[in-house]
């Protein structure tokens, strides 16, 4: 079975209004006031779904700083998954800095089937991941409730793109240390964060750590794959498209090209997010 672990969906009115939702929310602006930025319905994944083989998709919020859309987009998604409770698993978000409503709209989403945190985006979003003041509070619930924290991650070094951002992983190392009880998932390959799985301290702190490829084409050679997996693990990685940016095809391509053995290649493309999201149906 494959999972892919780093979808996009927004309600249809979304797109369909962008340039309204663009003035209302940075974080949105950043990604999609470009009229040609790619956007999705959760009908348009499932149809992408069918034609690349992918059997499950975790449907990811992104990092609003508008509350009000924070929970438009969450009640689409949790919806939409409610709708295709087979192949979609709900991430919803939150903006942490608004305290105990954030801590109340994760309760209120987790009882209605969220999965998990995600994606989320602490530079846009303006809090520090790693700020028991900002998440204490969050880390309890999102652990209570056994959800996963999903956030972006941003390369210190390269080219620079749409999204990029600045949550580095001397930044992500700060937060997974200072909640190791949290389960995180580090987008777009931690940012590099697994090159450092060889100093011990490190390689403790990623005891709950995962990462998943999402956008693999636009940032690393394939031989990414091959790395990765030495350094953290072969169960530590996740397949992630960062559809509809990039098709699962597209980046199954480069998998294909990686020279992974095939329990490796099992372990990434659905073993590992099986087991993670606890999913029951194959």
């Amino acid at each position: 079975m494959i999972v892919d672990f780093h979808t996009h969906v927004f309600p249809p009115k979304v797109r369909e209004t962008r340039e309204e939702y663009a003035r209302r929310d940075p974080c949105f602006a950043a990604m999609y006031a470009d009229p040609k930025a790619r956007m999705a319905t959760a009908e348009e994944l499932i149809a992408a779904m069918d034609e690349a083989g992918v059997r499950v998709s975790v449907a990811l919020n992104i990092g609003w700083v508008d509350r009000d859309i924070c929970r438009e987009t969450n009640d689409y998604i949790l919806e939409s998954a409610a709708r295709y409770p087979k192949r979609l698993v709900p991430f919803i978000s939150v903006r942490p800095g608004a305290g105990e409503s954030a801590v109340r709209e994760v309760e209120r989403c987790a009882k209605a089937g969220a999965k998990g945190l995600g994606e989320m985006r602490p530079d846009v979003q303006g809090f520090d991941p790693a700020s028991r003041e900002v998440m204490d509070a969050l880390v309890e619930v999102l652990v209570r409730h056994n959800l996963l924290f999903l956030t972006h991650a941003s390369e210190p070094v390269g080219h620079v793109y749409p999204g990029k951002g600045s949550v580095t992983p001397e930044k992500l190392y700060a937060f997974i240390s200072m909640f190791p009880e949290l389960k995180v998932v580090c987008a777009h390959w931690g940012g590099g964060l697994p090159f450092y799985a060889l100093m011990p301290e490190v390689r403790k702190a990623l005891a709950n750590v995962y990462f998943d490829s999402a956008a693999t084409p636009y940032l690393y050679q394939p031989e990414i794959f091959r790395h990765v997996i030495n350094l953290a693990g072969p169960d530590k990685v996740l397949f992630g498209s960062d559809y509809p940016l990039l098709s699962a095809g597209r980046v199954m391509a480069d998998v294909d090209k990686a020279g992974l053995g095939e329990v490796e290649k099992r372990a990434l493309l659905g073993v590992n997010a099986t087991r993670l999201l606890g999913l029951q149906h194959a």
